[in-house]
C-alpha cells in the first residue's frame, strides 16, 4: 500500500509530537540531537544503517548542495512511517519551532512542483538524512539532512560545541501563485520581506553604499562551495546606519539565526554581539521592487548571509549562513583533534 504523501505525515507529526522542550545548555541540547539521532538509527535496519552512517571527517561530510538530485543517505522514500516519524524528531532537535515548520514548507513546496512540471524528480519524500560518526553526548559526531532547497548541517564537538552552518533554506516558488491547496503560500516571506524594507529605509547617501550592483546576481555567491569565499564589496556599514535602521539590521540576523534550535542561536547572537555590531555590514543588488530581480547579503569577517531571488522571473529563493572558519565544525574539529593528539 503505497504512503500519503509526506507533507501529510509532516501536518501530523506536527500535532502528535510533543512539544521539543529547549533547553539552555550546549551540552543540552546535545544530548538531545544524540537521543533522537539513537532513536532513528535504532529503527534502522542493517541495510538501511549502511546507507545512512557514514565515518566522521569522510569528505561526504562537506560534500553538500541544494539541487534536485540524487546524495549520499538515506531518503525519507525508503522509511517507513515510524522510521519518518523519528527522522523528523531528528531535524526537529536541530531547529526552532519556526525553523522547523519552514523546512516542512519548504519541503512540501515539492507538490507544488511536481503539479507545474509533471517531473518525476520533485518528490518529496527525496530527503536524505545521514549520520556521520556515531552519536554521542560526549564524544564528537555530526548529522545532515538534504534535499532540494534544505541543507541543515550540524557538527557535535565533544558533547560541548555545536556548529550549524551551511544552513540553506530555499523556495521555489518564492510564493504559489497556481491554484493549488498551497496557493498563497510564502515560506520565506519575511526573508524577503524584512531585507527590502531594510534597503527602502536607506536614505539615498546610504543606499550609493548598499547598492553594490544595479543587477543581481543569478545566485548565491557561495554556491556550495566547500570553503566560503567573502564577497566584495561590503556594502554599507552597521555604523553607518541610524538606531531604527539598526534595529532592522539586527532583526534580519536574528531571523536567520532563529531558525536553529534558540542556545544555538543564541550562542551566534552572542558571538557577534561580543565581537562587535560594528563589524558587520549590509550589501544589495539588483532591483528594489517587488517582484523583480534582487539579492541581499550580511557580511562580518567571520560569517556571511547571503538571499538571491532572480529566477523564475523573482519567485525563487535561495537564502544561506555559511561561516568562512567553521562551516561543517571545521574549526572546532581542527581544535578538538589538536587538543587530543597532545
Amino acid at each position: 500500500m503505497p504512503h500519503p504523501p509526506v507533507r501529510v505525515y509532516f501536518a501530523l507529526m506536527c500535532a502528535s509530537l510533543p512539544a521539543i522542550a529547549f533547553s539552555h545548555s550546549p551540552q543540552e541540547a546535545a544530548t538531545e540531537m544524540t537521543a533522537s539521532a539513537n532513536r532513528w538509527l535504532d529503527a534502522l535496519s542493517a541495510e538501511q544503517r549502511q546507507l545512512a552512517v557514514f565515518p566522521l571527517n569522510t569528505p561526504e561530510q562537506e560534500n553538500w548542495h541544494y539541487i534536485p538530485k540524487a546524495r549520499e543517505g538515506l531518503p525519507l522514500a525508503k522509511m517507513t512511517e515510524v522510521q519518518r516519524k523519528l527522522a523528523h524528531a531528528l531535524l526537529g532537535s536541530g531547529l526552532s519551532e519556526h525553523g522547523l515548520l519552514q523546512a516542512d514548507a519548504v519541503i512540501a513546496l515539492e507538490q507544488v512542483l511536481h503539479t507545474m512540471e509533471g517531473a518525476a524528480h520533485r518528490d518529496e519524500t527525496l530527503y536524505y538524512f545521514i549520520v556521520f560518526g556515531r552519536p554521542s553526548p560526549t564524544e564528537t559526531w555530526g548529522w545532515r539532512v538534504e534535499g532540494h532547497h534544505l541543507s541543515v548541517n550540524f557538527t557535535i564537538v565533544n558533547g560541548t560545541f555545536i556548529a550549524a552552518t551551511p544552513n540553506f533554506v530555499g523556495a521555489n516558488p518564492a510564493e504559489v501563485r497556481i491554484v493549488h491547496e498551497q496557493q498563497g503560500r510564502r515560506a520565506l516571506a519575511a526573508e524577503e520581506d524584512l531585507g527590502r524594507a531594510l534597503v527602502l529605509s536607506l536614505s539615498e547617501a546610504q543606499r550609493n553604499h548598499a547598492i553594490v550592483a544595479r543587477q543581481a546576481p543569478g545566485d548565491i555567491l557561495t554556491r556550495n562551495e566547500a570553503q566560503a569565499k567573502a564577497p566584495e564589496p561590503t556594502g554599507l556599514s552597521y555604523a553607518a546606519m541610524s538606531p531604527e535602521q539598526q534595529n532592522r539590521f539586527r532583526a534580519l540576523v536574528e531571523l536567520y539565526a532563529h531558525r536553529l534550535r534558540p542556545e544555538v542561536a543564541e550562542a551566534a547572537l552572542k558571538d557577534i554581539a561580543d565581537t562587535g555590531w560594528n563589524r558587520l555590514s549590509f550589501a544589495w543588488a539588483g532591483s528594489i521592487t517587488p517582484k523583480e530581480g534582487h539579492y541581499y547579503r550580511i557580511q562580518s569577517p567571520d560569517f556571511v548571509i547571503e538571499y538571491d531571488n532572480t529566477q523564475n522571473h523573482a519567485n525563487h529563493i535561495h537564502t544561506v549562513w555559511r561561516d568562512y572558519r567553521g562551516d561543517f565544525g571545521r574549526d572546532l574539529l581542527k581544535e578538538h583533534y589538536a587538543e587530543s593528539h597532545k
